[in-house]
């Protein structure tokens, strides 16, 4: 089993930045990938970025050139920095992790969410 814990939501202007952070615990080892995902209102939950162990990453199209994900393995922590925000990037942000070191699907490991809202 692996628990997450996300930090580092919060209200921001327009053009602002923010940094996510998730830290991992319980069966580090089984860990290949993680990634961060969101979900607006009424909206299915979506993926926004993903990261293997060997530091491969992608990014959803939307995010590009202004959100970049990295990891700090010795922490077993994962992060998200997000700059330039928009309006359409509120959500609930939540961290992922997967046993399976591929950047295209999640793992079964959630955390409990953090909440990013971007309003004047």
């Amino acid at each position: 089993q692996v628990q997450l814990v996300e930090s580092g939501g919060g209200l921001v202007q327009p053009g602002g930045s923010l940094r996510l952070s998730c830290v991992a615990s319980g069966s580090i080892s089984s860990i290949s990938a993680m990634g961060w995902y969101r979900q607006a209102p009424a909206k299915q939950r979506e993926m926004v970025a993903t990261i293997t162990r060997a530091g491969s990453t992608k990014h959803a199209d939307a995010v590009k050139g202004r959100f970049i994900i990295s990891t700090d393995n010795a922490k077993n922590m994962v992060f998200l920095q997000m700059n330039n925000l928009k309006p359409a990037d509120t959500a609930v942000y939540y961290c992922n992790s997967n046993k399976y070191s591929t950047l295209y699907s999640p793992g079964d490991s959630w955390g409990q969410g953090t909440q990013v809202t971007v309003s004047s």
